[in-house]
């Protein structure tokens, strides 16, 4: 990172995010804080000769964004072992991976990356026999695999996603040369993107990943603050390791932040949990949830004050969750003593959501989910499944708002890579990508509500609103810039902007061009 310095921000649109129009003035950073906001010109005692001025009239300055939701693991298959993107044919593919092979250690497995071309399990088993091969497609879920990868790690290339190839990750991220850098070029990478807090999904213990995220911590090498959950996948909630992980972890750029667990999928594959069945069917949920199971880990967690997040898509999941999480800790006025959290959150009840702001329950949303649908598409779906009368409360963030829910934004990345601009064409303007009508405008946010679920939203779902999430004098200088102003640019503009600059702890950890 850059020397913590001296310098103010100017515009004519600063988001503190106490305000909820944006104000005509400047930003001074000392050291690592905010020492001082204001309205008008920049009064003459706070500059010196070694005051810096960044004048981003025209653009929007805002507290750092902060991303709940995101999967590294997820994101570094796309650069595991050789990169297979060159490879128009499956004899190709097998000489770059035989390449790859003579550059690894015996016990480690053949992966790859990139891959376009279909290569068949035969093959691999014919040219590499029982050494495991796990080669992913690009931009895909999909993978080829030969015969003794697929039996060893308890996964197959039709489910090829994190949570099913969890037992190659003790290999990926013990591989300290590989991992250690590839976390420094996504910080980076998110950092372009105007993040400076995140909160990370680890599965069981992580790994051994935690001991980079030390290493990097004492280096004062990492640029966004790491918030991470342990989400059980191959093992049992283990609260000792949260234990463990709360008192090792006490600083300001590292921290265990609790449980995370799935409950039900989407309503596009009948996965979703509903309280009523799907059309044409006497199913409400095509998978088989553990629910009890979920509850014992929630009071588990709750009981040693950890916080607990759950995944859930339908009404009927995001109920059933409020129901456990009414039997955890709560205040004199009814909510909840621990920051238990309801992530995704696709298709619900109105009613839940007045339960959920009652209740304190903090929303994690992700904001630019209808970047990766079409309005033709998901409309079919939405009538299909369950018809365009239920499908009235589908991404019902406006209710949230309504009802006093604290929202949080993420991105499930690598599924979307955080882009805020992006999200206020979706979450405020309700546009699909190819634009046209909008869908849902009634449950759509405000462009300063949506901004502020992306700090001060963020900041409290990781208990950092004291410190961070805000413009105030005394606050981290945790800063944003972005190259236009969100509030005045016309929607469908806004998706060009990007971010000019980023600040971390007062240091200037991005510049765009």
């Amino acid at each position: 990172m850059s020397n913590q310095g001296n310098f103010i921000i100017k515009s004519d649109c600063i988001f503190t995010a106490t305000d909820t129009s944006p104000i005509n003035g400047y930003v001074k950073v000392e050291n690592d804080k905010i020492s001082a906001v204001g309205q008008g010109e920049i009064p003459s005692n706070l500059l010196s000769a070694d005051t810096k001025v960044y004048n981003y009239t025209g653009k929007t300055v805002s507290p750092g964004f902060v991303d709940v939701h995101c999967f590294f693991t997820g994101y570094v298959v796309r650069f595991l072992g050789c990169d297979l993107a060159n490879c128009s044919s499956e004899s190709e593919v097998i000489e770059t991976a035989k390449k790859h092979m003579a550059t690894i250690s015996n016990d480690y497995p053949i992966l790859g990356h990139n891959l376009k071309v279909e290569v068949s399990e035969e093959l691999l088993n014919k040219e590499f026999g029982d050494r495991p091969v796990v080669l992913f497609m690009e931009g895909q879920e999909t993978c080829a695999m030969n015969t003794s990868a697929i039996q060893k790690y308890n996964f197959n290339p039709n489910r090829c996603w994190p949570e099913a190839y969890v037992k190659i990750f003790p290999y990926i991220l013990g591989d300290k040369k590989f991992i250690k850098p590839e976390f420094i070029k996504y910080m980076k990478m998110m950092n372009s993107h105007g993040i400076t807090s995140i909160k990370e999904m680890g599965f069981d213990d992580f790994y051994t990943f935690t001991d980079v995220l030390e290493e990097l911590e004492k280096e004062n090498a990492l640029t966004v603050r790491v918030n991470f959950m342990s989400q059980p996948v191959d093992k049992p909630m283990n609260i000792e390791y949260g234990k463990k992980m709360r008192d090792k972890f006490k600083g300001e750029f590292v921290r265990f932040s609790g449980y995370n667990q799935m409950t039900d999928g989407s309503v596009s594959e009948f996965n979703a949990d509903i309280k009523k069945p799907y059309n044409n069917t006497d199913t409400c949920c095509k998978q088989d949830i553990n629910w009890k199971q979920l509850g014992d880990d929630a009071h588990t967690a709750d009981k040693n004050d950890f916080r607990f997040s759950l995944h859930c898509q339908g009404d009927a999941a995001i109920a059933k969750t409020l129901d456990i999480y009414e039997t955890c800790k709560r205040d004199a006025n009814g909510k909840m003593v621990n920051r238990h959290a309801i992530t995704d959150l696709e298709f619900s009840d109105p009613q839940d959501l007045e339960r959920m702001g009652k209740m304190g329950v903090i929303a994690e949303v992700y904001p630019q989910i209808q970047s990766i649908a079409n309005r033709e598409g998901k409309l079919k779906m939405i009538e299909e499944k369950i018809g365009l009368e239920r499908g009235k409360n589908y991404w019902n963030r406006r209710k949230m708002q309504d009802s006093g829910v604290t929202i949080s934004c993420g991105t499930d990345l690598p599924l979307l890579i955080d882009n805020i601009p992006e999200s206020v064409y979706h979450a405020v303007g309700g546009f699909f990508p190819e634009g046209g009508e909008p869908f849902n405008t009634q449950n759509m946010l405000k462009t300063n509500e949506l901004l502020k679920a992306w700090t001060h939203g963020g900041a409290y779902n990781l208990g950092d609103e004291k410190t961070l999430g805000t413009l105030e004098v005394g606050k981290k200088a945790d800063i944003a810039v972005l190259s236009g102003n969100l509030f005045t640019t016309p929607i469908e503009n806004i998706r060009e902007l990007k971010v000019d600059m980023t600040v971390v702890n007062g240091n200037i950890v991005y510049e765009g061009e």
